[in-house]
């Protein structure tokens, strides 16, 4: 709606999961060389952990349009709240097995077991090292769901088989694991993923700004010290105060965007509309 009045060719601030709009902050580029590490050097597990809306998923996507073809499929759960026979099921189809062999409903969990270790062998004797995203992970209330991770783990023992398995979730998901040790000692590399700072936060802003088309400013200089105090460096908190400022700015016809329109905004955002 305000594209035109701003002179964007897109939508700066939409939560949409493309790659272009990645801004190479030191937290998230960072996280992602330490997941490229995981995966390029075989490490087997990882970790990825940080609050709501820092960017997790985001960075998954951007971490797969990165990887070598080598790394296929790469699979991304993010519904994990699965039984463990649902969850092998579903990864033995997502990395290739045959969809009508697999009735995760039927008896003989061996039967499903052994077509994803066949898949596995027959990815690895392709050349593949296949990733897998387990998305969400502090919502797994199944504790046999990690048992069953680390069971999938002791598939890497053998050295035909080369895989990596990536669990991606909030603060939660570090007392799961500590009620599930072994799997805990088979993570190799663990990532935190903080906010930005304010510089990140003018950053990721200004970089937004100037994939969507624009090169000029939009926010006044002061206005890059309010939207991170009104938003601490969280990156879905920024889109959508960013998004409604331009939106009022817009219907305003302001010719940029204060700190006082920022705070007017923010207040909208979370004050209750009475009946």
């Amino acid at each position: 709606m305000y594209q035109s009045y701003w002179n964007l060719q897109s939508g700066p601030f939409e939560e949409k999961m493309e790659a272009t709009f990645f801004y190479e902050s030191h937290p998230h580029q960072a996280g992602l060389l330490k997941l490229q590490y995981l995966i390029e050097n075989s490490k087997g597990a990882g970790l990825l952990v940080g609050g709501s809306g820092i960017g997790k998923s985001y960075l998954c996507h951007v971490l797969k349009s990165q990887l070598a073809d080598v790394n296929q499929p790469f699979v991304h759960l993010v519904f994990p709240q699965l039984s463990p026979i649902e969850l092998i099921s579903y990864l033995a189809v997502e990395l290739g097995a045959e969809e009508a062999n697999i009735e995760p409903s039927a008896p003989g969990k061996d039967r499903i077991i052994r077509a994803l270790h066949r898949q596995l062998l027959l990815l690895c004797e392709q050349g593949r090292k296949p990733v897998i995203v387990i998305d969400e992970a502090h919502l797994i209330v199944d504790q046999r769901i990690f048992e069953t991770l680390h069971q999938l783990l002791n598939f890497q023992q053998t050295s035909e088989i080369d895989f990596t398995l990536l669990l991606v979730g909030d603060q939660l998901l570090l007392s799961h694991l500590q009620r599930s040790a072994q799997l805990d000692d088979r993570i190799a590399v663990r990532c935190l993923l903080k906010p930005f700072s304010i510089e990140d936060t003018r950053g990721y802003v200004e970089h937004r700004l100037e994939v969507a088309g624009r090169n000029e400013p939009i926010f006044e200089e002061d206005g890059f010290q309010t939207l991170f105090e009104l938003t601490q460096g969280n990156p879905r908190k920024i889109n959508r105060l960013c998004d409604l400022a331009l939106l009022v700015g817009y219907a305003d016809e302001l010719p940029l965007i204060s700190s006082d329109i920022l705070g007017a905004v923010a207040e909208e955002l979370v004050t209750s509309i009475p009946d």
